[in-house]
């Protein structure tokens, strides 16, 4: 059947390897290798590159990837459907999220998710903004975290103003300050988070006319934060993700109206159990809140 020569190419897309897709999917390599092979011969076309580093899809064999998850993701509606109309709730959900929604956020849903939808499964992917917009456009997640400024490309909804603080180390003279100005801070060295696609820091200081003069551009919030107590420099990050920071170092709020909008982003029809999912999120957002 199609359908399964699509999951077994899907597979191998995602790992790169005949080999550990057949392991992941209990089939032989063989078995994998002949699917693909199968499909290249009935489309008349190589799908894929075979070489020492492992396996890549050809520009065709990613267009035709793409429709094919359509399908597959067509039939996961289906039998979503079907079990729904018996009063089952089964399927599987694919998420997308930045590491501050996995941290703060998902332990407590997925509890919540595997106590009322057993049949429910979840799986988790941790990337940046830019990285979770492609798996969106691509069809690899079903929905994804992603904030206010991201592509226009999706549907958002809107789950959380998260604000944007400065942190200082307690040998900065601004320590001691209640509030930061942008504009004040303009020539202090800052260690800027790096990220790929939508930056909120950057955002906020091109919103406001403010050139920041950057030492250092960091990914990982945790190293950021080492950078500032060691009084490296001062940054700004969402509160989100500096729940804990070291005694010696402290966050205050801006002068300036600075905030990142987090919401659930997706691109297709959400399907009964991607539904069930988004229920249960924002149940608990508002049980949080109050």
């Amino acid at each position: 059947m199609s359908l399964v020569k699509y999951e077994i190419l899907n597979k191998v897309a995602e790992v790169h390897s005949f080999t550990k897709a057949a392991s992941i999917l209990g089939l032989t390599q063989s078995a994998v290798s002949h699917a693909v092979s199968s499909l290249e011969k009935e489309f008349g076309f190589n799908l894929i590159h075979r070489n020492r580093t492992g396996v890549t899809l050809t520009e065709d064999g990613m267009k035709m990837l793409y429709e094919m998850r359509k399908v597959l993701l067509a039939e996961e509606h289906l039998q979503q459907t079907a079990s729904n109309i018996i009063g089952v709730s089964q399927g599987t959900v694919r998420i997308g999220l930045i590491s501050t929604i996995s941290t703060h956020w998902m332990p407590n849903i997925i509890h919540i998710m595997d106590s009322q939808f057993p049949g429910i499964r979840i799986e988790l992917r941790e990337g940046d903004y830019y990285e979770i917009e492609q798996w969106l456009l691509q069809g690899e997640v079903d929905c994804g975290f992603l904030n206010r400024t991201s592509s226009k490309k999706f549907e958002f909804m809107p789950l959380k103003r998260d604000p944007l603080l400065c942190i200082v180390s307690s040998h900065s003279p601004l320590y001691d300050r209640t509030e930061i100005d942008l504009f004040e801070i303009e020539d202090t060295p800052i260690i800027m988070p790096s990220y790929k696609g939508t930056n909120d820091v950057m955002t906020t200081f091109e919103k406001y006319g403010v050139f920041p003069n950057i030492r250092f551009e960091l990914y990982d919030e945790k190293a950021i934060v080492s950078m500032v107590e060691h009084n490296l420099g001062i940054s700004i990050l969402p509160e989100m993700a500096i729940s804990m920071l070291p005694d010696t170092v402290k966050a205050l709020p801006l002068v300036q109206e600075s905030y990142r909008i987090l919401g659930l982003s997706t691109k297709q029809k959400l399907s009964p159990a991607s539904q069930k999912f988004v229920e249960i999120l924002k149940q608990w957002l508002e049980n949080e809140e109050h």
